[in-house]
């Protein structure tokens, strides 16, 4: 594609002259320019990307977007905001893929990933060919790739978004993170369907309050579409027990459809049980009622059912068939995932590391635990650290035996995360082993017949963040071999 033509999708009153090359890629990491990438120079956290406009021509760039002038040898065309600019180009370079796509993304501090998992699961049980973007990996039909955020950057989003439409994708499910949101990494992205898990505590670090950290989230909807197209309507599907809800309504000119437990709301759960190998509830909506009997356990299981449900509803899929998707899904990688290896007591893997998400998973816990409950847990560094003595706190509560360790400490002290921790906790009912393989393993030796121990805030990572290394460390794999030594 030419580059005048990328360009034109630009703001009418930015004027281009000069060279009209082709190009062959649009870029803002030079490890990823090739001969004819457009380099855009994007401002970052630690780097100026228009420090690295030199090199980006030097590797084959055959033109620059920035935000001021420059003398680089290659054309340079400077606009105000070079993200927003770049979505802009992304999206025209790539052919507006989501526009061919039935795009559904789903936000909220916690069940983002479960419920696109479950949405996976329906459509191919419809059979619809899907692809899938979130924080454990991308999927276009059955082959995966890693992702580094939960949302990828506006370029990297787009040619995933691309490569789906040559592979015949129907329907894309995503993840879309605050961040995303704030920094303006989904703009182009045309949703079908908008879906809101819920709203509590969590990167205040970026945020700095709740109220900004609400006003992220209420940009997916904001940005959801203000016409009522026949041919595309837009749906809004909103959790209605959760406070934050009556905000995006005022925000969305979509379609709404709300679900809920505690309050009334077109999709419900009522006379929910809960045991140790599953979780039955009774669904109520458009007037009529049914037994759902789940394999997953937890009211927050329930909840992720529900968002799932009023999102397939949206988009066409008869309920019946929903329910009997929903009714054979075992579990998804590090969310409550059992961990076997012969033991006479319960082990259990989530990747619950917000306030609202351990003492939920905790409290689902306590429905079935008759002994004692250990909880391993830590708190990750270069994070909020609000948050620190919060989760402490309820994991003194909700457990019998709490025990503070290291997450992804990054950049920070452990010792010193795990004295913030220790400050919202006045009774010392918890013991701190730093080491998080140790803590492990302690708990697993301690446990007797009957106990629960849970294993919080890795989930499904593979790998442990100490200082500027990656580590191999799966909380699933230590617990596992673990079990095993004990058994000998």
């Amino acid at each position: 594609m030419r580059l005048q033509a990328i360009l034109s999708a630009l703001h009418s009153l930015t004027v281009f002259e000069g060279e009209n090359p082709e190009i062959t890629s649009i870029e803002h990491d030079t490890r990823r320019v090739k001969k004819g990438s457009l380099f855009v120079c994007v401002k970052g956290y630690t780097v100026d990307g228009h420090d690295f406009a030199k090199k980006a021509v030097a590797l084959g760039a055959a033109a620059i977007l920035a935000e001021k002038p420059m003398n680089v040898g290659v054309p340079v065309f400077v606009v105000r905001d070079t993200k927003r600019a770049m979505a802009v180009v992304a999206d025209a370079f790539y052919n507006h893929p989501t526009q061919k796509l039935k795009l559904i993304g789903i936000t909220g501090t916690n069940g983002k990933t479960t419920t696109s998992h479950l949405l996976e699961k329906i459509f191919q049980d419809e059979h619809v060919e899907t692809g899938l973007i979130g924080t454990m990996y991308t999927k276009i039909g059955d082959k995966k790739a890693e992702t580094k955020n939960t949302t990828p950057d506006s370029v990297t989003l787009q040619q995933i978004f691309h490569q789906m439409t040559q592979v015949q994708v129907d329907t894309a499910i995503m993840e879309v993170s605050s961040h995303a949101l704030e920094l303006g990494r989904v703009h182009g992205c045309d949703y079908d369907i908008a879906v809101f898990t819920n709203l509590t505590q969590d990167h205040l670090d970026f945020h700095g309050t709740m109220e900004r950290y609400k006003f992220a989230k209420s940009l997916f909807f904001s940005q959801l579409g203000n016409a009522y197209l026949d041919n595309r309507p837009k749906y809004a599907v909103l959790n209605a027990d959760d406070e934050a809800t009556e905000d995006f309504i005022k925000a969305t000119a979509a379609h709404i459809l709300t679900y809920g437990i505690d309050r009334e709301a077109d999709i419900m759960a009522k006379n929910i049980s809960i045991h140790s190998s599953g979780t039955q509830f009774t669904l109520v909506t458009g007037g009529r009622e049914q037994t759902v009997n789940l394999q997953l356990i937890g009211k927050f299981s329930v909840y992720n059912v529900l968002a799932a449900i009023g999102a397939s509803l949206c988009a066409g899929v008869n309920l019946d068939s929903i329910i009997q998707s929903l009714e054979s899904v075992q579990g998804v990688a590090g969310r409550f995932e059992l961990v076997q290896g012969g033991q006479d007591f319960t082990v259990i893997v989530d990747y619950a590391h917000t306030p609202d998400s351990l003492e939920n998973v905790l409290k689902t816990v306590r429905e079935f635990a008759h002994k004692k409950i250990f909880v391993i847990v830590g708190c990750g560094g270069d994070r909020d650290k609000t948050k620190r003595p919060i989760m402490a706190k309820i994991a003194s509560e909700w457990a019998t035996d709490p025990i503070f360790t290291s997450d992804n400490p990054r950049s920070e002290n452990p010792t010193q995360i795990l004295r913030d921790m220790e400050e919202g906790v006045h009774e010392k009912n918890y013991q701190v082993i730093q080491d998080r393989k140790e803590a492990i393993e302690y708990a697993i030796s301690a446990a007797t017949s009957g106990d629960v121990i849970l294993i919080a805030g890795k989930g499904h990572e593979t790998y442990q963040i100490i200082g500027d290394q990656v580590l191999d460390f799966d909380d699933r794999m230590v617990a596992k071999e673990a079990i095993l030594r004990n058994r000998k």
